[in-house]
């Protein structure tokens, strides 16, 4: 249970730097440091990530670092698409929903390290329609593949949404919460019939364990120049594509 702890702490600082990262942290804790099946580990890091993101969101909001326009135009249809992706996704084999992940944050990747991110204080000017859309399609997506989707919200908030980068974590912490608790009931409800049994005191240790790492991220990323923010994402994302390829998909 020491080996989850500390992963958990990493879940947080990783959430708290990047704004993503948490879910496909948070799989292979449970998976190999908790000893929990491959379904359950995808369904319980989404509520562990969801409280945990919901933390460092309202940290971020203190800090006036949260842009709620984006939370609600992306998030709520979003937790639809969610909702809709998981219930795909807890009828396919886990390995194909890897997969999918790992593809995924390739492409996130390769977007943020090429495209200049905004630059300034302020938010570009809000298309609502594109914005909508958006957030449908990250929800479905992020929804199968069972994880948060920090991954992907950043750069669309970033690239699409026209969101400075020093606003786009903390927007992301939120709409990951709204739509994690989301997919979380999705495959609670699909799980419990089909006879399986929540680790409710393993879940609870490596959330306060996360949450009091989010405290680290967020101090760590308050004081990184945005641009080398941006790039270190990208190369994240292509460090946890390698890891989840072989490790869970081959």
């Amino acid at each position: 249970m020491i080996g989850a702890i500390l992963g958990a702490i990493l879940i947080g600082i990783s959430l708290g730097v990047f704004g993503s990262g948490g879910s496909i942290l948070t799989v292979p804790v449970l998976l190999y440091l908790a000893d929990m099946p491959g379904n359950m580990a995808i369904a319980s890091s989404l509520l562990i990530v969801a409280f945990i993101s919901l933390f460092g969101g309202l940290l971020a909001t203190r800090k006036k670092l949260v842009s709620w326009r984006h939370v609600w135009l992306f998030g709520v249809p979003g937790m639809l698409g969610a909702y809709l992706g998981a219930w795909l996704g807890s009828a396919v084999d886990p390995r194909i929903q890897l997969l999918v992940f790992v593809i995924l944050m390739v492409i996130a990747a390769f977007m943020m390290w090429r495209r200049k991110a905004p630059q300034g204080e302020t938010i570009q000017e809000v298309k609502v329609l594109k914005i909508t859309l958006d957030g449908l399609i990250v929800g479905a997506i992020t929804g199968f593949v069972g994880v948060g989707g920090g991954f992907l919200i950043v750069p669309a908030l970033v690239l699409l949404g026209g969101v400075p980068m020093f606003l786009a974590i903390g927007t992301s912490l939120m709409i990951i919460a709204l739509k994690s608790f989301v997919g979380f009931a999705k495959y609670f409800t699909a799980l419990t019939e089909q006879g399986y049994a929540f680790d409710w005191t393993t879940i609870a240790i490596v959330t306060v364990a996360g949450i009091a790492g989010s405290f680290a991220g967020a101090w760590i990323s308050a004081r990184l120049p945005r641009d080398k923010l941006q790039k270190g994402f990208a190369i994240f994302l292509i460090i946890m594509a390698v890891i989840v390829l072989t490790q869970s998909v081959l």
